[in-house]
């Protein structure tokens, strides 16, 4: 196939120029150039806990300020304007009492506050210290990094956030960090005094100091600050700012923070994958067509001759190829919603592709993909309206309602179950009840009315007139064999879509639960054009093998043959869980679980509605193909 063969060269081009490049990106914001003495502000964000390389022991962030960490701060810390996406993905920014001033101070001492840590708090901090708990800062747009060593590529690069303390010590409890040297690397302006931040990267260690006069020289003790969990603990916190010149250029600042692990390996696999998934839908469909094309040419020639000849293969179930299938309502409203899933998957990485979706814009992604959802449910209305009324659905108010709140009710619910789960656990990521009307706002007063507009123009429209009639008595379907059995014939045709996707989702996986920054979206735009193609033509072959069988229930068939995939996304989630995480809470457990479950059903609707409409579009052309009496 021509399209195989340009695709695949596209993917080769693509790796031989992503090995020398990193993700495009616009900069999202404007930048500030500071000049000497102006202040640079310290903001403070959630605690998350890192997987770095050992495996994740938490999912529950912690605001930074939550009374047990007992740090410095202001007498009404001020909470800092977030993007929605940014509050749901945990985000709780607020302002810091370090104070830092361009290019003054420089390798200063600074003493910042003394705590005093009870037992019990100190139990909870070694706890989170043992989970590999990381502190997370903003300054100037940038996160607070520590630098690490990729041993395999030999470079360094910048993770965001720093250990909370030694988890790796030999003690029995771990020490806690109480001092910080940040290192600011900044860039002057040509012939300007004037300069922007470009880096970040904090070193903290675990100093015991006995007095406040002792903390002000910020000098390495002999001994490590570790909590007692029997008694209350004296803290001194200071930190030390270092002024460092640097060549990085503001617009590419964030390359150090886009670091990806065995790059060549990922392109190889990833390329492997997309030339075995090409090669195999491509002889699929090559193999298919030809066959196709000789019934067709044989099924009219018969048709032109005198004498009577009986039907044989796939045009046998032509008077029921177009029955309306059960729960023909249920089946209208997801291929909606697919739909509409659809076009803001599409959207989105576009957008992401295009480089609007800047790093530097925390929780952009999110919130574009949730506007992007709301708008579209004009498709998920128009959509379902449309196939709805192609098999002579007439309860039309039922079906805009249930398209309009099903699946997003379901959604909602795991949603709202799961932030019950959070508020139990004190974490930063409990959504707000603000943030829960206000999401709620965005559905009732813009998806229900688009939703609605679009069922009213679908239900307008003519009803799609099928191209062969339909019997009023149902033929009887032969008994199939084993592999062409609906759970079988499932389960078989979700592999390949899942085979496509699965290299990827292993790294997406590790940015979502590692708080790793993914922005590959290259790749993703790549891996969802093959999925798109891959659904479709699976779905199709599986559909065509049925026919022959005469068996003419496809409509339910082709939605869970590709939607199928997310059964398998579930499975892999749960492999995930067994070797990349060590999770012992029950809270993290119900969070992974719960997340792992939505993001399985969206993708088995997606990818399911995607096989029908492809396998609806084939149907249709074959049967208005032949001539039928």
């Amino acid at each position: 196939m021509l399209w195989s063969r340009s695709l695949a060269i596209c993917c080769i081009c693509l790796f031989l120029f992503s090995t020398h490049t990193f993700a495009f990106y616009l900069p999202g914001v404007a930048p500030h150039d500071y000049t000497k003495g102006e202040e640079v502000k310290v903001y403070v964000n959630s605690l998350t806990p890192l997987m770095g390389s050992q495996q994740l022991k938490s999912l529950i962030p912690y605001d930074y300020y939550y009374k047990s960490f007992h740090f410095c701060s202001p007498k009404e810390p001020q909470s800092q304007p977030e993007s929605l996406g940014s509050i749901l993905f945990g985000d709780r920014i607020f302002d810091s009492v370090y104070k830092l001033s361009m290019l003054q101070n420089n390798a200063t001492c600074q003493y910042l506050c003394k705590e005093t840590v009870p037992g019990e708090d100190a139990a909870f901090i070694n706890a989170r210290i043992k989970e590999n708990y990381a502190i997370n800062w903003l300054i100037d747009g940038l996160p607070a990094a520590s630098r690490k060593l990729d041993v395999k590529a030999k470079t360094l690069f910048n993770s965001i956030g720093f250990e909370l303390g030694d988890s790796m010590a030999s003690f029995s409890n771990p020490p806690l960090h109480n001092h910080y040297d940040i290192e600011i690397q900044y860039h002057k302006q040509e012939g300007q005094d004037k300069y922007r931040v470009v880096g970040v990267i904090v070193i903290p260690s675990s100093n015991k100091y006995d007095s406040e006069e002792d903390a002000n020289t910020c000098g390495p003790t002999s001994e490590r600050l570790v909590l007692k969990e029997d008694s209350d603990n004296t803290v001194h916190y200071t930190y030390k700012v270092i002024w460092t010149p640097s060549n990085i250029a503001w617009a590419t600042r964030w390359d150090n923070y886009l670091h990806t692990f065995d790059p060549r390996i990922h392109w190889f696999s990833l390329v492997n994958s997309i030339v075995i998934v090409l090669f195999l839908t491509g002889m699929v469909a090559m193999i298919l067509l030809r066959a196709l094309h000789k019934d067709i040419s044989r099924y009219n020639q018969l048709e032109a001759q005198e004498d009577v000849q009986e039907d044989f293969g796939w045009k046998l179930v032509h008077g029921d190829i177009f029955r309306a299938p059960a729960n023909i309502m249920l089946l209208s409203v997801l291929l909606g919603n697919g739909s509409q899933l659809f076009c803001m998957t599409t959207v989105t990485l576009l957008f992401a592709v295009l480089g609007f979706l800047s790093p530097s814009n925390r929780g952009s992604l999110a919130t574009v993909m949730l506007i992007f959802y709301m708008l579209f449910a004009f498709v998920a209305g128009y959509i379902s309206a449309r196939i709805y009324k192609m098999f002579g659905g007439d309860a039309w108010k039922k079906n805009v309602f249930l398209t309009a709140f099903l699946f997003p009710t379901i959604i909602f619910s795991i949603f709202i179950l799961l932030n019950f789960f959070l508020v139990s656990a004190k974490s930063s990521a409990a959504v707000p009840a603000t943030t829960l009307l206000a999401i709620i706002g965005l559905w009732f007063l813009i998806s229900v009315p688009l939703c609605c507009i679009g069922s009213l123009f679908g239900f307008k429209k003519p009803r799609i007139d099928h191209p062969v009639r339909t019997n009023q008595i149902p033929r009887q379907i032969p008994d199939q064999v084993f592999y062409l059995r609906p759970i079988p014939s499932m389960l078989m045709g979700g592999v390949l879509p899942f085979g496509a996707i699965f290299i990827e989702l292993y790294f997406i996986m590790n940015s979502i639960w590692g708080s790793k920054v993914y922005y590959l979206f290259g790749f993703a735009a790549l891996v969802f054009v093959i999925l798109t193609i891959t659904c479709s033509e699976v779905t199709i072959l599986l559909c065509y093998f049925h026919l022959c069988a005469e068996d003419y229930h496809w409509s339910w068939r082709a939605f869970l043959t590709s939607g199928a995939s997310g059964f398998y996304i579930f499975v892999y989630s749960i492999m995930y869980f067994m070797t990349r995480l060590q999770i012992n809470s029950l809270t993290s457990a119900v969070i992974y679980f719960g997340w792992s479950a939505v993001i399985s059903l969206m993708f088995a609707v997606l990818t399911g509605t995607i096989g029908y409409l492809a396998c609806l579009s084939f149907i249709r052309k074959i049967f208005m193909s032949i001539k039928v009496d």
